[in-house]
């Protein structure tokens, strides 16, 4: 994963330091040099950080800063600011704006490094927040979705429901329930991983949800093949007996017993335009209808809804 850091100076001198430094590095973090004038745009990536030097700028710190965090979408993106400002109060009024971090200069190189590594490594750890499959989780899911749609582009989200799991839930347990969630985790990511030519994302919404954000491709191939390898390999989760019967017995709340089909896995797919959806909300109306309809269908399956014009 690729870091974008953004750095509003009117120089580049920091940029080429900083290039300098994590040169060994290089295929994880990419620094840019920014204008105060073209934040808002930049800002529609939802860079890793912002650092500004507010040096070689000639903005109000503090109420710049209050800008960037004006908007929801730029809440989770930290901040450091580096100033020559040696004043407490300065420093204590551009913290109050959820800077997390100010730093005096002149720089140390060594610390200024271990700071950005360190926070650029803690906020993709909090963004995984789901311990199970170490995937990201709804606040990057969201901000995945945010992104592209910023940027106006087209892109399909894949939507992962497994059928029947409570049923094996009820009758293997949840710690076997969470070894058939990692194994859906690793097949979907797999599959989705191994797509050339496209900016790929899997993220875990909770328990048997997964979502998958790719570019425009093949989507019944990728469709087809995450079904193939999840039915070919979700018996082995079985005893011999719930496999030759082709079901599992569960008892209802009056004691009755029911039975229900051996877990499968529906898919939805939503090819998104941004002509077409303007926000999150109404993607996520769409894709809950699809999925809707692709978990009405017996055994693993999948739908997919083609952008309209």
């Amino acid at each position: 994963m690729v870091h974008e850091i953004y750095i509003v100076d009117n120089k580049n001198e920091l940029r080429d330091k900083l290039t300098d430094s994590f040169k060994r590095e290089v295929d994880e973090y990419k620094f840019k040099t920014i204008k105060t004038t073209e934040l808002e745009v930049a800002l529609r990536n939802i860079p890793s950080l912002i650092i500004i030097d507010e040096d070689n700028t000639d903005i109000n710190i503090v109420e710049f800063c209050k800008s960037i965090r004006s908007n929801e979408d730029n809440s989770i993106t930290p901040i450091i600011v580096i100033s020559s400002n040696r004043e407490k109060e300065h420093s204590v009024d551009v913290l109050k704006t959820d800077v997390q971090y100010y730093i005096k200069k002149p720089l140390d190189d060594e610390y200024f490094f271990y700071t950005i590594k360190n926070i650029v490594g803690l906020l993709t750890k909090n963004r995984r927040i789901s311990p199970l499959t170490g995937l990201p989780g709804n606040v990057q899911i969201q901000t995945e979705m945010k992104k592209r749609l910023l940027n106006k582009e087209t892109f399909a989200i894949l939507y992962f429901d497994l059928d029947n799991f409570k049923a094996y839930n009820d009758v293997y347990g949840f710690s076997n329930g969470d070894e058939i969630i990692k194994f859906t985790a690793r097949t979907i990511s797999k599959h989705i991983h191994q797509i050339k030519n496209s900016d790929n994302f899997v993220g875990h919404i909770g328990g048997d949800d997964f979502v998958a954000i790719i570019g425009p491709t093949d989507y019944d191939k990728v469709c087809q093949d995450i079904i193939q390898e999840f039915d070919k390999y979700a018996v082995d989760f079985y005893n011999e007996v719930d496999i030759e019967r082709g079901y599992v017995e569960v008892a209802n709340r009056r004691g009755i017993i029911e039975q229900f089909p051996l877990t499968t896995i529906s898919i939805a797919v939503l090819e998104v335009d941004s002509k077409i959806y303007k926000t999150t909300l109404e993607i996520g109306e769409i894709a809950s209808q699809i999925k809707h309809q692709a978990k009405s269908v017996l055994g693993s399956t999948y739908i997919i809804n083609k952008r309209r014009f």
